[in-house]
């Protein structure tokens, strides 16, 4: 114990002081009132604007997330990062350690150090209270719907804002959220300095915001969604570009192979999902005919196989992806790519020839372990179905579709009760909370479900009752 307990004092101490050096809660919001507004926040965004929260997507953006907060200390929320399915160019940090990625960004960004820069100054607002902050200024009734009709302004979606924008709103309090040229100097600065100690480039900051500079003046005539809540992207490039001065050096770029990969294989993926067919295609036929970089170029030819299972021609699929794994040699995670491509064909011993061992290596792959349920369902285990769609709901819990898959997997087992809780956690995380509650009603009272799901579903209407009353 004599040798135990310094060190534990020491870790406590140290904590206890990095805590002291956090910002203070702003006045007149606290941090429990910001977390409340965060999770009523997530409903609605659910329920309005559509994830892009498939298990590698989640996974890969939540563990860049966790490097930039690994370098800022100990926090107050519990971080969430996610895709938004939408073309705008934009990022969006909510209350509580919400952050939201445009698929339009990412489409926009040239690599991985450059992903980082913009959730690490999203993560710098939120470590600053700059979002306390500025809502602290309106009254706390309006403190949501003003907070969602920004982000409807910033995702560019008008029909919605417009039932959103109502008294306050229609005044143009929505401006009070924008962030203040001190607030974006302070989170570049907090940026900046995470860059350095993840031993990221912090260049890339500059880069992007050359890329924002570059979106404004082509969209003269209208004011890019990201200044909504971001702006003077001029006086931020020059406080950045004086930052790099003072460093006296710019650290090489992609050092990493494993980050590049992984940030072309990422940025594909949400490519895939958020454009459609014809511009998908002409993206990825335009790489491969530039011929200008082998990686690019193979990972093109990854946009077009997923492009293909999309739309069905899966002998197509497969051979692309055959092809893709010859480019890429000894990237396992593409074994997965092509198991699911497998299972989407009905196919689901092949895809087993490549899940399982791929599983085997990775347990906590939580990729892997999606799909290898699926295929064991597909061929009968349901047994082993279900105890893989548990530990990925454990690890993933705002994963709408593992709700589904459970819900439908107890239907099969003839346990209907059962199926209805699952099916209204789906409902839950898609948005839809009238028809959640309805299923989490009728299964608090069926006797037929185990208690603790019982317990659970009473649990969830008890809470989404305090949100409401709130």
């Amino acid at each position: 114990m004599t040798t135990i307990l310094p060190k534990l004092f020491q870790r406590g101490a140290a904590l206890l002081v990095t805590l002291l050096l956090l910002p203070v809660p702003a006045h007149g919001f606290s941090i429990g009132e910001e977390r409340l507004l965060g999770e009523k926040l997530l409903y609605a965004v659910r329920k309005n604007f559509a994830l892009i929260d498939d298990p590698d997507v989640s996974q890969y953006v939540n563990s860049l997330g966790r490097q930039v907060l690994k370098a800022a200390g100990p926090q107050y929320f519990d971080y969430h990062f996610f895709v938004v399915k939408n073309d705008q160019f934009n990022a969006f940090a909510a209350p509580s350690g919400l952050i939201f990625l445009n698929s339009g960004l990412v489409k926009t960004m040239k690599s991985e150090d450059q992903l980082v820069s913009v959730m690490a100054h999203e993560v710098g607002h939120v470590v600053s209270r700059h979002i306390a902050s500025r809502m602290a200024k309106q009254s706390k009734v309006n403190a949501l719907s003003l907070l969602f009709g920004a982000a409807s302004l910033a995702a560019g979606n008008p029909a919605l804002t417009q039932g959103l924008l109502t008294g306050a709103l229609a005044a143009g309090a929505t401006a009070g959220l924008s962030f203040s040229r001190q607030d974006e100097e302070q989170a570049d600065r907090l940026a900046f300095d995470w860059m350095r100690s993840m031993d990221r480039d912090p260049a890339a900051m500059e880069e992007t915001l050359k890329t924002m500079r570059r979106i404004t003046r082509y969209h003269s005539e209208q004011q890019p969604p990201y200044l909504l809540t971001h702006p003077n992207p001029e006086d931020r490039l020059h406080y950045v570009q004086s930052l790099l001065e003072q460093e006296g050096r710019r650290m090489a770029a992609e050092k990493n192979d494993g980050g590049r990969f992984a940030f072309l294989r990422f940025k594909h993926r949400i490519l895939s999902e958020s454009l459609d067919a014809n511009e998908m295609r002409t993206w990825c036929s335009g790489t491969i005919a530039s011929g200008k970089n082998a990686e690019e170029v193979g990972m093109a030819r990854y946009g077009l196989a997923l492009l293909s299972a999309k739309e069905m021609d899966f002998s197509g699929a497969i051979h692309q992806m055959d092809q893709v794994r010859l480019d890429f040699p000894g990237r396992e995670i593409l074994d997965i790519d092509l198991a699911a491509i497998h299972l989407e064909a009905g196919q689901p011993a092949e895809a087993l020839k490549l899940l399982r061992p791929a599983h085997r290596q990775d347990p906590n792959d939580l990729y892997a372990a999606f799909h290898l349920a699926r295929a064991l369902e597909q061929t009968g285990d349901l047994a082993g179905a279900e105890k893989l769609h548990f530990e990925t709901a454990r690890a993933l819990p705002d994963y709408s579709k593992i709700y589904y898959e459970l819900g439908r997997l107890k239907a099969r087992q003839g346990q209907n009760g059962s199926s209805i809780f699952y099916l209204g956690q789906h409902y839950l995380h898609e948005g839809r909370v009238e028809l959640a509650k309805q299923h989490l009603r009728r299964a608090e009272k069926d006797q037929t479900i185990p208690s603790v799901l019982r317990q659970e579903a009473k649990f969830i209407l008890e809470r989404l009752k305090q949100l409401e009353d709130a």
